[in-house]
């Protein structure tokens, strides 16, 4: 049997982020957010402190903050933000 795929949803709050970034780091964040469904734990992402299920992925200065829910198999993208301000925006 192959390995199931995993389903990539990007709340509206980061589509708009990715509408307004100049074609080059669109192309980066995007290809980043769809290997996901490959792997939803690849190498340097890091389990957010003091969350169940949130990750974050480093492209660049930017982040893309994401929830895994392994019994759906989805990745929820939930935010996509420069470095530093990206956590002010998540709530516990």
């Amino acid at each position: 049997m192959g390995e199931r795929r995993w389903r990539v949803q990007v709340l509206r709050r980061p589509q708009k982020v990715l509408r307004r970034l100049p074609k080059n780091l669109l192309q980066r964040i995007r290809e980043a957010i769809w290997s996901l469904a490959d792997d939803p734990r690849p190498p340097g992402c890091v389990k957010l402190v003091g969350y169940d299920n949130l990750y974050r992925l480093r492209v660049g200065d930017w982040r893309i903050i994401y929830a895994v829910e392994d019994d759906q198999l989805i990745i929820l993208v939930i935010e996509i933000a420069p470095r530093g301000g990206v956590y002010e925006r998540l709530t516990r």
